[in-house]
């Protein structure tokens, strides 16, 4: 049961967050691009943050049982920077092409 309070409650405070995001965009002059960037690259970082760090744990307590305490830790930190390393590799490989809207 106090599982199901939990995620209530981070429901909850998910919401409000939306609600005050909605609030802010209210009082911004809507040609703003700039806070428009701003706003989406802050929450896709907030995203992607909450993301990386659950599957972290998870993986660090998966990689330690099986591997013991230091090579767990150890594997666990090694495939996160070989994961950023992957993704840096892939962003220079593909070649992307700059888009300008006109308002």
């Amino acid at each position: 049961m106090e599982n199901i309070w939990f995620a209530f409650i981070l429901t909850l405070i998910s919401e409000l967050s939306t609600g005050i995001g909605n609030v802010i965009a209210l009082f911004v002059k809507k040609d703003n691009k700039n806070f428009l960037a701003i706003s989406l690259g802050f929450s896709a970082g907030v995203m992607l943050y909450v993301s990386m760090i659950e599957m972290f744990f998870n993986a660090k307590i998966s990689l330690i049982q099986q591997f013991g305490e230091f090579k767990g830790y150890l594997f666990t930190i090694l495939a996160f920077f070989l994961g950023i390393i992957i993704i840096l590799i892939i962003d220079k490989i593909i070649p992307s092409e700059t888009v300008y809207v006109d308002s």
